[in-house]
């Protein structure tokens, strides 16, 4: 099998094994490993010879970022797209006599990531040297928890939509065997034009938390749905920026149904291309020649109940002090959006996913006379529209809460109608600094208020429309849609539709 390279921030090894038939997926094989199936995953195509299609059985290893000012083992700032080598420690640099120092911090985030994955901390882990020799190791091993890392046996909730409808949402669980951590190694930068590969050690040393996941799942659907509810937790506990992206299935069905053979390998992904590529070969657990790290003691945590009255709580994790301080995770979030806002299920969902729009919903309905329940219409289908045509985040939006607070204050109260509404968004999209008055007034898209005006112009299309009139007196109400729209027509949009209809229906009767 395959192994996939991290993006920064956030990324995986994905494990799968490959069968035949619908029998359900068989567990993966000790050792074997594969990178990312592509998010859409799910149907695979059936074999070339008529067969069964290929059924993955996929597990995933997340190696994730450890947000943290200084690395794991040396007191090097941890910065993205630094100078080259600006961030380099004699540590980092493999210098003889230098030893490791490890970061509190990374610990506490390995220890809080554990907790909110419904693992069991190890209140004593080890570390272990893993070696392997490329250039951007100068060390010659990583310093990482083998025999006994950090936290084990949790498990991971995350919710999966049935054929990519939002509204039929499945819980589903995958096992989590072990977080451990370990260090990170640095970057060769491949300098075709001199033929030259030159590296770059600053991202030598940054911590790295790995959770590995049991092979669970069967689909890329459903790992990419797994790793985006990580992904969700990591930001939320602020452990990792969990910034990724991956790629892969299709690639090994085309090389299988080809007569090729999966290799155990190490593979990066290229943004340009858009697929992984191979990068070097994947060592067998054998060769890695692991060892007990000599230079780290056992990492020691404690409980309220363990902790001795002599130490300095300044200087030992308190594995109880953390668990009291961990912030709602995203399942509890969502059940709360959905409780205290009325909203369905599924919004909850796209409010988490996209970042920022839950603070965003949240202060548009503070600052709105407008029900919750027709505020989250606004934003998913009117505001993320409009950020996704750009390919804008929310932060980025030109239309701030308060503004669209507002506008939708003018339509509650009746000042605009719904398509008047959407052109003063359209406008507020400008970034222009008008306010939705402003441009209300200046269009004059204000709903006629004087009813005379629209029972005339009422008269004047029942006047135009003598088949229509036949019709909705014969019993066909629905045409009356069309004398409304008509009338909507006449007015560009300032006419209110519901009185509209009251005014129809009462010449019509006449």
């Amino acid at each position: 099998m395959a192994a996939a390279a991290a993006a920064r921030g956030c990324g995986g090894v994905w494990r799968w094994a490959w069968q035949r038939g619908a029998g359900g997926p068989a567990p993966a094989p000790r050792g074997q490993r594969a990178v990312a199936c592509n998010a859409r995953g799910g149907a695979v195509p059936e074999g070339k010879s008529g067969l069964a299609p290929w059924v993955p059985v996929v597990g995933l290893e997340i190696h994730a970022q450890i947000s943290s000012n200084s690395k794991l083992f040396s007191g090097s700032q941890v910065q993205f797209a630094a100078p080259p080598n600006s961030l380099v420690s004699f540590f980092d640099a493999s210098l003889p006599g230098t030893l490791p120092v490890l970061n509190r911090r990374c610990v506490e985030a390995a220890v809080m990531t554990g907790l909110a994955l419904n693992c069991s901390i190890n209140k004593k882990s080890l570390f272990d040297r893993k070696h392997y020799f490329y250039a951007d190791l100068p060390a010659g091993y990583q310093i990482t928890q083998q025999r006994v890392p950090i936290a084990v046996n949790g498990s991971l909730s995350y919710s999966l939509c049935i054929d990519n409808k939002m509204s039929q949402m499945v819980t589903k669980t995958v096992r989590i065997k072990q977080i451990q951590l370990e260090q990170d190694s640095g970057k060769s930068l491949h300098d075709d034009t001199r033929s030259q590969t030159l590296v770059d050690l600053n991202r030598a040393g940054v911590g790295l938390m790995e959770v590995v996941m049991e092979p669970d799942m069967c689909c890329g659907e459903e790992a990419a749905a797994a790793v985006r509810e990580l992904q969700l937790i990591l930001q939320t506990l602020g452990s990792s920026q969990a910034v990724m992206a991956d790629y892969e299935i299709q690639r090994q069905i085309e090389e299988l149904e080809n007569g090729g053979t999966i290799l155990n390998e190490t593979r990066a992904f290229d943004s340009k291309l858009g697929c992984t590529v191979p990068m070097r070969d994947k060592e067998g657990k054998q060769d890695y020649r692991f060892m007990p790290e000599p230079n780290l003691p056992p990492l020691i945590l404690y409980d309220a109940k363990s902790l001795p009255a002599n130490l300095n709580h300044q200087q030992v994790v308190n594995i109880d002090w953390i668990h009291e301080r961990l912030p709602d995770l995203p399942s509890v979030k969502r059940a709360k959006l959905v409780e205290q806002y009325g909203i369905l299920p599924e919004h909850s969902f796209t409010l988490l996913n996209e970042d920022g729009l839950t603070e965003f919903f949240e202060n548009v309905v503070k600052q709105t006379q407008m029900k919750p329940k027709k505020v989250i219409g606004w934003i998913l289908k009117d505001l993320l529209s409009y950020l996704k045509q750009h390919s804008l985040t929310v932060k980025e939006s030109p239309v701030s809460s308060f503004l669209l607070a507002d506008l939708l204050n003018l339509l509650e109260k009746k000042e605009i109608s719904s398509t008047a509404a959407k052109q003063v968004l359209a406008e507020l999209w400008k970034g222009e600094g008008k306010t939705p008055l402003e441009i209300v007034k200046e269009q004059k898209l204000e709903l006629i208020q004087d009813q005379k005006e629209l029972e005339q112009i009422c008269q004047a299309v029942i006047d135009g429309q003598e088949n229509e009139v036949m019709a909705i007196k014969a019993g066909n109400r629905k045409v009356l849609n069309k004398l409304i729209g008509l009338v909507q027509r006449e007015t560009q949009g300032r006419s209110n539709p519901v009185l509209v209809k009251q005014l129809l229906e009462k010449k019509l009767s006449e």
